[in-house]
C-alpha cells in the first residue's frame, strides 16, 4: 500500500484510521476492556448464569454502541472534515468510515468475550486471520483505484474492508463459546450494563485520550508541515510500534485476566507484574536493538525509499517503545485493582503533557520532534506510574529485572548514540554485535524460564543443537508459559506421567 499510495497517501490512511478509532472509542464506552474484566470475574465465580448474563449483555451493548458510533460519524462528517483538512471535500469519505466504526465495535466486543474466557489460542487465530483476510481484500481495492489514477480514493473502502473481515473472524470464534441460555430481564440488563459502563467509562476516556493525541499529532503535522510529513510519521509509528506492540498484545491477552483474579493479593500481584516485565524485556530488547541498528533498511523494506525522512522519528520511537515494555505491566495494577479514578487522572495528565510535547517538538525539531516527544513521555510516565503502584500495592522491581535493566539500557543507548558519532559501517557492526549477544543471552534465559516441552518440537531440536537450552529432563514446569514455576515433579509423578 505504501508503494501504491506514497507518503501523502499513507498520511491520509493514518488520519482516516485515527478518526475512525476516535469515534469508536467514544461510542464503545470502553466495553471491550471492561468486558474482559467482567467476564473473567464471572468465570472465576463459577456461576454459569452470571456468565451467561454478562455475555448476553456484552453482545447487546457492543451492537448498540457500534450503531451509535456509526450514526455519530454520519451526522458529524462535515465538521470532522473541516476540522481535519480545512475543507468539505473529504466529508463523503468520513461518512463512509461509519461502517468501519460499526464493524469495529462489534468485533471488539466479540474479542472481549474470547479474551475474558481466556481462549488465548482462538484469540491469536482470530487476530491473525482477521489481519490476513483484511490484507488480501484491501490491497486489491487500493490497486483498483491506483489503476484509475486515484489511489487515495481507495483508502477508506480498504479500511471498511479490514473492519468487515475482523467482524467475520471474531464472530467465527466467539460463536464457539457455549454459554447457558438465560432470560435477561430489564433489571438484569441494567445491572450488567451499569457494571460494564462504570469501569468502561474510564477505559473509554483513556482510549479517547490516546486516540485524541494520535489525531492531534497528525493534525499538527498537516497544519505545520504537510500531509507528506504525516505520512512519514505514520510509517515510523507503525513500524516502531510493530515489534513491541506484538509482544505486549500477545502477553496482555492472558496477563490482564490472570492479574484481575489475584488483584487483592499484593504479593502475588507484584510477582506476576515482575515476571511479565522480565519476559517482555527479554523478548523485546534484542528486537528493538536490531531495529535501531537497521532502521534505514527496515523503513525501506516495509515502505519504500521515499520514506527516508521517517528514519530519525523511527529511532526515537524505538527508544520510547523500550521504556513502554518495561512500564506497561505496572499500569495493569491500577486496572486490576479497579482504581478507576486514579487511572483516569494518570492518563489525563500523561496525554495532556504528551500533546504539549508534540507541539513543542514539531516547532523546535520539525518531524523528528514527534519521536523525541514520545520518548520523553515514557520517561515521565514511568517515574509517575512506578511511584503510584509502589504506594498502591507495595510494588518493587525484582532483582532479575534490575539486572536486565542494567544490561539492556546502556546497550540500547550505545547503539542509538553510535549512529551519530561513529562511521555508518562501524555503527552497523556495533549494533549487529550487540543484537547477536543480547539475542543469545535472552534466548538462553527464556529457555530456563519456559519448560522445553512447551516449545514446538522443531524449536526444541534447534535449541538443543545450539546448546541454548537445558535438556528436557532438566526443564522446569510452569502453570503457564510466564507464570511462577512449580517445584520439579517427584519420581512417582514422573513415572505416572
Amino acid at each position: 500500500m505504501a508503494v501504491l499510495l506514497g507518503p501523502s497517501g499513507v498520511g491520509l490512511l493514518g488520519i482516516y484510521w485515527t478518526i475512525g478509532e476516535l469515534v469508536r472509542s467514544v461510542a464503545g464506552m470502553g466495553i471491550n476492556t471492561s468486558g474482559v474484566r467482567q467476564i473473567a470475574e464471572a468465570v472465576g465465580s463459577g456461576d454459569a448464569q452470571r456468565v451467561a448474563r454478562t455475555v448476553t449483555t456484552l453482545r447487546r451493548v457492543a451492537f448498540c454502541s457500534g450503531a451509535l458510533g456509526a450514526l455519530l460519524l454520519l451526522v458529524l462528517c462535515k465538521p470532522v472534515s473541516w476540522l481535519t483538512f480545512k475543507d468539505y471535500k473529504h466529508a463523503g469519505a468520513v461518512a463512509l468510515l461509519a461502517l468501519a466504526v460499526f464493524f469495529g465495535d462489534i468485533s471488539f466486543g466479540q474479542a472481549a468475550l474470547v479474551q475474558g474466557m481466556r481462549r488465548i489460542g482462538d484469540l491469536a487465530r482470530m487476530s491473525v486471520l482477521g489481519a490476513f483476510y483484511g490484507t488480501v481484500f484491501s490491497i486489491p481495492i487500493i490497486y483498483f483505484y491506483y489503476q484509475r489514477g486515484e489511489a487515495e480514493r481507495g483508502v477508506v473502502p480498504s479500511l471498511v474492508c479490514v473492519a468487515a473481515m475482523g467482524i467475520l473472524t471474531s464472530w467465527w470464534y466467539a460463536r464457539k463459546i457455549k454459554v447457558e441460555h438465560v432470560r435477561v430481564t430489564l433489571r438484569d440488563l441494567f445491572s450488567e450494563t451499569s457494571a460494564l459502563l462504570k469501569l468502561g467509562f474510564v477505559f473509554m476516556a483513556s482510549g479517547l485520550m490516546a486516540m485524541g493525541v494520535a489525531y492531534f499529532a497528525r493534525v499538527i503535522l498537516i497544519r505545520q508541515m504537510s500531509l507528506e510529513a504525516a505520512g512519514f510519521y505514520q510509517s515510523a509509528w507503525t513500524v516502531g510500534g510493530f515489534y513491541a506492540g506484538f509482544i505486549l498484545q500477545a502477553m496482555g491477552a492472558d496477563f490482564y485476566p490472570r492479574l484481575t483474579a489475584v488483584a487483592k493479593d499484593n504479593t502475588e500481584c507484584n510477582r506476576l507484574v515482575n515476571e511479565q516485565a522480565e519476559v517482555g524485556l527479554l523478548m523485546a530488547g534484542p528486537g528493538i536493538i536490531a531495529t535501531l541498528t537497521f532502521a534505514p533498511l527496515v523503513i525501506r523494506l516495509f515502505y519504500s525509499a521515499k520514506f527516508g525522512p521517517a528514519v530519525e522519528v523511527f529511532r526515537w520511537i524505538c527508544l520510547g517503545m523500550m521504556l513502554r515494555v518495561i512500564i506497561w505491566p505496572m499500569g495493569f495494577i491500577l486496572l486490576a485493582k479497579g482504581a478507576a479514578k486514579l487511572f483516569f487522572w494518570v492518563e489525563l495528565l500523561s496525554n495532556a503533557v504528551y500533546v504539549g510535547m508534540i507541539w513543542a517538538g514539531v516547532l523546535i525539531f520539525k518531524l523528528e520532534g514527534t519521536g523525541v516527544a514520545f520518548f520523553g513521555l515514557y520517561i515521565l510516565n514511568g517515574i509517575g506510574v512506578y511511584l503510584i503502584v509502589r504506594r498502591l500495592s507495595g510494588f518493587r522491581w525484582s532483582a532479575a529485572n534490575r539486572q536486565l535493566a542494567f544490561l539492556f539500557v546502556p546497550l540500547v543507548a550505545a547503539v542509538f548514540v553510535g549512529w551519530y558519532f561513529l562511521p555508518r559501517n562501524a555503527a552497523v557492526i556495533l549494533g549487529a554485535a550487540v543484537t547477536l549477544l543480547t539475542s543469545i543471552y535472552s534466548l538462553k534465559t527464556l529457555c530456563t524460564l519456559v519448560p522445553m516441552e512447551r516449545f514446538p518440537w522443531p524449536v526444541q531440536k534447534m535449541l538443543l543443537f545450539f546448546r541454548l537450552a537445558p535438556t528436557l529432563t532438566k526443564g522446569r514446569t510452569a502453570t503457564t508459559p510466564n507464570s511462577k514455576f512449580r517445584k520439579p515433579k517427584s519420581n512417582a509423578q514422573k513415572t505416572h506421567k
